[in-house]
Parts: C-alpha cells; structure tokens; sequence
C-alpha cells in the first residue's frame, strides 16, 4: 500500500492514511517516524508522525492541552435538526463490551469529559452528512457521541447497534480526519488537508442521484 505524504520538513511528518490499517503501519514503513496520535483502523485521513523526540513531545504537550484542532468529516444515520450543535457527555469503557467507550450505559472504570462540536453540511433523508471537531481526545469520541445521541455513524460495526446502516456498496465506517490545524515550534501555523478518498465520495455521490 503506497505511503501518502501530505507535508513533510526535518522535525515531522503528516500522512494521508487509507482505512483497513493501523495508525502505526506507516512507522513499519518509515521506522524513523514516531507516533504522536492515532487513528481508529477504519478511520481514513490526516495523521501526524515526529522526527525527533523534541517534535514528539512538543506533538504530544499540543494535544493533551486540546491545541491541536482536529477537523472530520462524518455520514450518520438518521437526519440531525439542528444546524449545528455540541455534545457534552462523558466517556467509559463499556462493562458489557470492552472494546466500545460509551456515554449511555452500564459503565466501568474511570469516566472522562468529553466534548464534540459538529455543523451539518447536507441532509439525505436517511444520513446527514457533518464537519465534525472533537474538542476532547478520548478514544473513539466521535464514533461514541453521536451514537449516544441517536445517530451513529454510517457503517459502523462496533456503534450501529445490531444492524448497522450502510449506504450501498460502503464497506467501512465514514469518519475521514479531513484537516488538522497546530501552531509549529517557531510559532508559525500550519494547517494540512486530506481529501475525501474514493470509496467515501462514491458513497455521497449515489446519496446525491
């Protein structure tokens, strides 16, 4: 699978990821780089890879103080009123499924704060299509919060419940890490940019006929 890079200088680097792999493949295929965030599996787009540890751990700082702003796009199930919105509701490991972290639930461990900001772009009836941003970082925040409130992404196994919705011929769940935005070290700004990958835009286009 070819390694796309989106941006690259001597302290990091920021890569396209395609869905179906780990955040950490692109590290086996360029083991210089170090990990800073991640990226569920079958979650496509902008991820960011340090150089060097002064990179890794100026990355890292960024994002435990939310400084880094994270933009996605996402199809969920159903049709969302409200033009825009936040959801505040906090975030556990699952007691009956471990892998899931849920607001809404039988809970076990420690529950965290969560926060997700979101504005609707287009309504199909059955999906609406969202620019999502995460102001907290908790693992699968995003998949879990719109879940929690009724309208779980498209084509998610581990949150669509029994049945999950799908738009025909999509295979994955549509969350794609659009853009990501970050003041550099020398106090520069930056902000990097994935398109939509193939198999999402052939799923809005068939929403579109």
């Amino acid at each position: 699978m070819k390694l796309e890079i989106i941006y690259e200088d001597k302290d990091f680097a920021a890569i396209n990821k395609p869905a179906g792999v780990l955040f950490d493949w692109v590290i086996k295929e360029q083991p210089n780089l170090i990990a800073v965030h991640r990226l569920d599996k079958d979650t496509s787009g902008v991820i960011l890879f340090a150089k060097n540890q002064q990179t890794a751990d100026y990355l890292k700082s960024l994002f435990q103080a939310h400084s880094i702003k994270k933009i996605y796009e996402a199809l969920v199930v159903g049709n969302i009123k409200e033009k825009n919105g936040t959801i505040d509701l906090t975030i556990a490991r699952s007691a009956r499924t471990p892998l899931k972290r849920i607001s809404i639930g039988k809970k076990r461990g420690v529950e965290r704060t969560a926060s997700t900001k979101y504005k609707v772009f287009k309504r199909f009836g059955d999906y609406t299509l969202v620019e999502v941003c995460p102001l907290t970082g908790r693992t699968h925040q995003i998949r879990s919060h719109f879940s929690a409130i009724g309208h779980p992404v498209a084509c998610d196994i581990l949150y669509g419940g029994k049945n999950p919705k799908c738009p025909l011929g999509l295979s994955r769940q549509f969350l794609h890490a659009k853009n990501i935005e970050f003041t550099l070290q020398n106090g520069g700004r930056i902000k990097l940019e994935a398109d939509l990958p193939d198999d999402l835009s052939a799923a809005l286009a068939k929403l579109h006929k």
